[in-house]
C-alpha cells in the first residue's frame, strides 16, 4: 500500500484531476479519499502610496504640510 498526498482545487462541478506517479502501476487500486479543508490563503493588504504613514493621515495633506515646510 502507498500513500499519496497532494493539494487539489476542486472545481465548480466538484470535479478532481489526480495525477499519480509514475510508480503506481496500471490495473484494479482501491483509492481513499480524506477531505481536510484548507485555510483560504488572505489576500496581499495593497499599502497606501506612502507606506510608512498611518491610515487616518490623508496622503494629500501631508504632501501639502510638506509643501508648506519648504516655503517658510
Amino acid at each position: 500500500m502507498e500513500t499519496i498526498r497532494q493539494i487539489v482545487q476542486v472545481s465548480g462541478d466538484r470535479k478532481i484531476e489526480l495525477t499519480l506517479p509514475d510508480a503506481v502501476q496500471p490495473g484494479l487500486v482501491e483509492i481513499v479519499v480524506v477531505l481536510q479543508p484548507l485555510p483560504q490563503p488572505a489576500l496581499p493588504q495593497i499599502p497606501n502610496l506612502f507606506g510608512f504613514l498611518p491610515a487616518r493621515i490623508d496622503p494629500l495633506q501631508f504632501q501639502q504640510a510638506l509643501r508648506d515646510e519648504w516655503h517658510r
